[in-house]
């Protein structure tokens, strides 16, 4: 286990980023939490900074009110919990190097 210190720390880079992408839609600043070579797994959005981030921007959900509901992280991981547009998200994120470089995520729908 890593020390609590960086832990904490990957948990301020991702909720900033998830505050920055879903809450503020500031998504320059969202793009700068992101490692070069960020890859995502989620099927439809691409991989790679610029191509996540624009992906984002550009989708149906970007103007959405958010809500962030948790955010727990463990070493490199760190899992989000949100509510956008009647969905709940869980989105998995690495860590390295003080930036993003990995995610994965799981849509629900939710009702009220």
């Amino acid at each position: 286990m890593k020390d609590m210190s960086e832990t904490a720390t990957n948990r301020m880079i991702v909720a900033g980023c998830f505050e920055n992408l879903f809450v503020r839609h500031d998504f320059d600043a969202a793009k700068a939490a992101l490692h070069p070579d960020f890859v995502t797994h989620s099927p439809g959005l691409p991989s790679g900074r610029d191509a996540f981030a624009d992906a984002v921007r550009n989708s149906p959900l970007a103007g959405a009110p958010a809500r962030i509901r948790h955010v727990v992280a463990e070493d490199d991981l760190v899992v989000v919990h949100l509510h956008v547009a009647g969905t709940a998200v869980v989105d998995i994120v690495r860590v390295e190097d003080g930036l993003i470089a990995e995610h994965w995520d799981v849509k629900q729908p939710v009702s009220g």
